[in-house]
């Protein structure tokens, strides 16, 4: 299944890129897929043609048009270096609306129920969050989201249910950050935060050396779980 990009129009001015996947039903709900550091890369790609083959229809934005459009890196160290360097000149608040624009175009299409949830990784996690908070998605999952104890204070504006997965040996993210995430959210039944014994930062990504299996498939078996009860 290979997707196309087309263009979104910006809040602000202009208009970016996003990957679009969709399924083979002809009206699905909807995943608006943020992408890493490292861009919408060959496995933000796999990853969004997966979910469209799990039967969603699928926008993955390109996070970093404003400062170099269609970044597209690895995981070498050299491109670990890059892709630190476009987070660091990104607008995080221009990011979450342009997720929210990617939600709105995502909910204006024929083929999309109308119904939307976000899905990011590492720094597509926290904006997973943070579109919780301020982009009105339905529900929202978060992987490995570094950054999401650093914003605990939108915590109440994230009203809808969502899904967050931490690897255990996650060399970026502190249990303590996780166990701070879980107590700004006490209380919560629909928010559900699950650890994963043995993984690291990175452990649903193949092409990474961080790449635990066993974990990347429970996760995503948990996830598609989360999604059937959330996006109805």
């Amino acid at each position: 299944m290979a997707g196309k990009f087309i263009d979104i129009p910006a809040a602000d001015s202009g208009a970016f890129k996003a990957y679009l996947a969709v399924p083979s039903a002809k009206r699905a709900p909807g995943i608006v897929l943020i992408q890493e550091v490292f861009g919408v890369n060959n496995h933000i790609r796999s990853v969004a043609d997966r979910y469209a083959a799990d039967g969603y229809v699928v926008l993955a934005p390109d996070i970093f048009w404003r400062s170099q459009p269609m970044f597209d890196v690895g995981y070498d160290p050299e491109s670990i270096t890059k892709g630190r360097a476009m987070k660091g000149q990104t607008d995080i608040a221009k990011a979450v609306a342009d997720v929210a624009a990617t939600v709105s175009t995502l909910r204006s299409r024929s083929d999309c129920t109308g119904k939307v949830a976000s899905i990011g990784y590492c720094m597509g996690g926290w904006l997973s969050f943070l579109a919780a908070a301020n982009a009105g998605v339905d529900a929202a999952v978060c992987y490995y989201g570094g950054g999401i104890d650093g914003s605990l204070a939108q915590a109440p504006r994230a009203i809808c249910p969502i899904l967050m997965h931490f690897g255990a040996k996650d060399e970026h993210i502190p249990q303590s950050a996780v166990e701070a995430t879980r107590g700004a959210f006490k209380g919560r039944s629909d928010v559900e935060i699950l650890v994963y014994k043995g993984a690291g930062h990175g452990f649903h990504c193949d092409e990474r050396g961080s790449y635990n299996a066993e974990s990347a498939k429970l996760a995503h078996e948990r996830s598609l779980g989360f999604l059937k009860k959330t996006l109805v």
